[in-house]
């Protein structure tokens, strides 16, 4: 505008219609948007911060009992600016979960603590473990890698572990979608374990698998770079051979997962004996 008013001499009204631009425009600059609507974007800002759930014409006829000089079309036009006109995900709400003390059960296969982890591949391809453990004696059951694991995954987890050595009585979990998924709540329901939410935002309520996530992670996930899932799930398995077989466990004083079952065995045969 000004190179065209001062190279070429032109007159301030061709100057503007070269360039669409209205001469009361280039006297007085329109102010910033946030700047000139800064009280209505504070007033919307607090009416969609108290109900997230209200759309725009809730917080229109809203905003314009408390200043009737608001124009709809002045608050739909911040309102856009703003993307409040983007659909929200709506905030998860959970039931109120109860405090349970962490307790080691008297018998084996009677609660179980199940836990998800997530790593990459050499190429940066995200993937995921499943890591289901007996709180008795800290035993590794089962880990489960892929890319995706849902509710329908852990279902058939669950039916091979059934298989394999039967079901527990409680299973301990986080929060975690995939617990909470209709499927998988249904199933364990119909099977009869009982699940157990901890609090959440309170990991050390499932302290044991949360050591063992921890331990798998230093010895085996970071130990090594994996190419692919097949070598992630072949080194699980070996090193859950070890984990259960070899490795001594403080909190089992001493004693390997595997010993500890053996010792609580020999226990109940004896008291049968007896």
């Amino acid at each position: 505008m000004r190179f065209l008013s001062e190279a070429h001499r032109l007159p301030l009204r061709r100057s503007c219609a070269c360039i669409g631009l209205s001469r009361s425009a280039w006297y007085a600059p329109p102010l910033d948007w946030t700047v000139r609507d800064a009280e209505l974007i504070a007033a919307l800002s607090e009416a969609v911060r108290e109900r997230p759930s209200r759309g725009f014409w809730k917080c229109s006829d809203l905003l314009r009992r408390r200043r009737p000089d608001w124009n709809p079309k002045r608050i739909y036009r911040v309102y856009k600016a703003m993307k409040l006109n983007l659909r929200r995900p709506a905030k998860r709400r959970l039931p109120k979960r109860e405090r349970v003390p962490l307790y080691v059960p008297q018998l084996p296969d009677s609660v179980w603590s199940a836990d998800f982890m997530s790593d990459a591949l050499a190429c940066g391809r995200r993937f995921r473990t499943f890591n289901v453990i007996d709180d008795f004696n800290r035993e590794a059951l089962h880990i489960e890698v892929d890319t995706s694991i849902n509710s329908q995954r852990l279902i058939r987890v669950f039916e091979r572990l059934q298989r394999e050595r039967g079901l527990p009585q409680v299973l301990r979990t986080d929060n975690g979608p995939e617990f909470l998924g209709e499927a998988f709540v249904a199933w364990a329901k119909s099977q009869g374990m009982a699940i157990q939410y901890i609090q959440p935002g309170k990991p050390n309520q499932n302290a044991y698998i949360e050591r063992f996530n921890r331990t798998f992670r230093e010895e085996v996930l970071d130990q090594h770079l994996f190419a692919r899932l097949d070598e992630v799930r072949e080194a699980a398995w070996w090193w859950m051979l070890d984990y259960n077989e070899e490795r001594p466990h403080d909190a089992l004083g001493g004693m390997t997962p595997a010993e500890r079952k053996a010792q609580a065995a020999e226990g109940s045969r004896n008291s049968l004996s007896a």
